[in-house]
């Protein structure tokens, strides 16, 4: 994939994760990429254990989403896209771990039918549902030693519901010396700072809401196999039945999404760091 590099140590925030981090022995198995040895989900028990003792103190939680994406990106664009960016956050940052992503989130209703869950390809859960399971996660990982769980979201239809669920942790955290913190910017900066820049390369009316330019370069940036990019080179106009809603993505290109993966991984870094009172 464009941008992961393969480390040959463990690095955190340019400290090595030695033996005592997260093994508990010399014979123990380490993670041999900087993926792993941010991801959660690749270490031991024990090694999660060492870690947190040593410090490692934060965890994301990557907040993607199962859905349509007109007929050239696959439906797990929210997923790889929010685990990506995840890793490189908490490499950049230090100190931190990636959760597994969270891949059921509300994206319409079923009876009728709505929003994405029209096309095949969408899975959804009610918004209670969803909030319940951000709160219940974030639980975990504060009754382990985490004490700072930043959750970021790929997908602009549940942004709301991650706040809430924030605000609900933070509440019941209060003067524990544990923090949620929802990172608007990792969202927000997309639809504002990135689309504007896009604009003013030239590409103002390329820029859409859903599968546009956009969304369409920002997945070439991060897993080129994931887009159709013979179809999509050939095919005709956009429009909203094929999913795709408002701008178009023929334009679109690797280069171009690296700028605005930048841009979201700067705006989470910063507000991890800045959260951070520990």
């Amino acid at each position: 994939m464009i941008f992961r590099s393969v480390l040959s140590a463990l690095v955190l925030g340019g400290g090595l994760l030695s033996a005592p981090v997260f093994a508990q022995s010399a014979g123990s198995m380490q993670p041999d990429s900087a993926a792993n040895a941010v991801l959660f989900e690749k270490h031991t028990w024990t090694e999660i254990q060492s870690g947190v003792a040593a410090g490692v103190a934060t965890i994301i939680i990557p907040v993607g989403g199962t859905e349509q994406s007109g007929p050239y990106i696959a439906v797990g664009k929210h997923n790889e896209r929010a685990t990506y960016l995840a890793e490189q956050i908490a490499e950049k940052t230090g100190k931190t771990l990636v959760a597994p992503v969270v891949a059921y989130v509300p994206e319409g209703g079923t009876s009728p039918r709505s929003s994405h869950m029209r096309f095949p390809g969408t899975i959804t859960v009610p918004p209670d549902v969803f909030e319940k399971l951000l709160v219940s996660a974030g639980e975990s990982f504060q009754v382990q030693g985490f004490k700072l769980i930043a959750f970021v979201g790929d997908h602009g239809g549940y942004q709301k519901y991650m706040e809430k669920a924030a605000a609900v942790l933070n509440q019941k955290w209060h003067g524990t010396g544990a923090k949620a913190l929802y990172v608007s910017g990792f969202y927000t900066v997309i639809a504002h700072q990135y689309a504007d820049w896009l604009k003013q390369q030239g590409y103002g009316k390329d820029v859409g809401q859903h599968a546009d330019i956009s969304d369409t370069s920002l997945m070439l940036a991060v897993d080129p196999s994931m887009v159709r990019q013979d179809q999509l080179h050939h095919s005709g106009t956009p429009s909203a039945q094929e999913g795709i809603y408002g701008g178009d993505p023929r334009k679109a290109s690797a280069s171009l999404g690296q700028a605005g993966l930048a841009m979201q991984i700067n705006a989470a870094v910063q507000a991890i760091q800045s959260a951070r009172g520990f």
